[in-house]
């Protein structure tokens, strides 16, 4: 799979010397391949950045969402996947908290609640609504491995910098859970967030000209975009054409019977 290699690419060459140590066997297992249907485990139950604790399904509550695995005291890759995930989502044009959710799962254990909220607040606009529509979890390694498993996400850690070698990825979810779509953690864009959280919504999200949208752009799984599907949108054009001109025929037809 052409996403698997890029997305554990750019793993490897944003984190670059740090993960020197960590040896090539081990970072051909960063990548991430959800099987099909797969869905995260709900019932898992996590303590969020206040320090309470949380069910996925409580995270999810009941929402289209957006979940990132991140190292909250990540020095290279973390923070700007969230920042292009924080500006994807409010140039998505969707309402936080009320079409979807923002979740993080911290993947090493050690970090503390203090790590998580720091994270939070370095790369969210504090008080704004996708900062409100977002939750920051921490779990034991246990829970984080049945997480990162029932997703196909798979990272490496590298002891000697204390750094993750992970995959720069974002799932969008069902509001059960079920991966919809993997796209590209770097660069993504609004417009291809937004599409995706519409069909995660399962029509709760988005509007009729969304769903419509949805029909002329399909997903290209290698690199994590929609893109236009060029075949569908002429044989719609087409159709719009033929209808048009038969209703001009059909015009016609009745005006000149109408004259004779």
């Amino acid at each position: 799979m052409i996403l698997r290699t890029i997305l554990a690419a750019l793993a490897v060459l944003v984190h670059g010397p740090a993960l020197a140590a960590v040896s090539r066997a081990v970072l051909d297992q960063v990548y991430v391949d959800p099987k099909p249907g797969a869905t995260l485990p709900l019932q898992l139950t996590f303590r969020d950045e206040r320090g309470n604790a949380r069910s996925l399904a409580q995270a999810l509550d009941d929402h289209a969402t957006v979940l990132i695995f991140a190292d909250y005291t990540c020095r290279t890759l973390c923070g700007p996947i969230l920042d292009f995930t924080a500006a994807a989502l409010e140039k998505s044009a969707l309402r936080a908290g009320t079409d979807y959710r923002l979740v993080v799962i911290g993947l090493d254990p050690k970090d503390s609640l203090d790590s998580a909220r720091a994270m939070k607040a370095s790369r969210l606009d504090n008080g704004g609504p996708i900062t409100h529509a977002a939750t920051f979890l921490t779990g034991t390694g246990a829970e984080i491995g049945a997480a990162t498993s029932a997703l196909g996400y798979h990272y490496a850690y590298d002891a000697t910098n204390d750094q993750f070698a992970h995959p720069a990825a974002a799932f969008v979810l069902t509001r059960n859970g079920k991966v919809t779509r993997v796209l590209s953690g770097l660069g993504l864009s609004g417009t291809d967030l937004r599409l995706a959280l519409v069909d995660a919504g399962q029509g709760e999200v988005g509007t009729l000209a969304d769903r419509f949208h949805l029909l002329c752009y399909g997903f290209d799984p290698a690199r994590g975009i929609y893109t236009a599907r060029i075949g569908l949108v002429l044989q719609i054009c087409g159709a719009i054409t033929i209808a048009i001109m038969a209703g001009g025929i059909l015009v016609m037809h009745r005006l000149t019977r109408a004259m004779s």
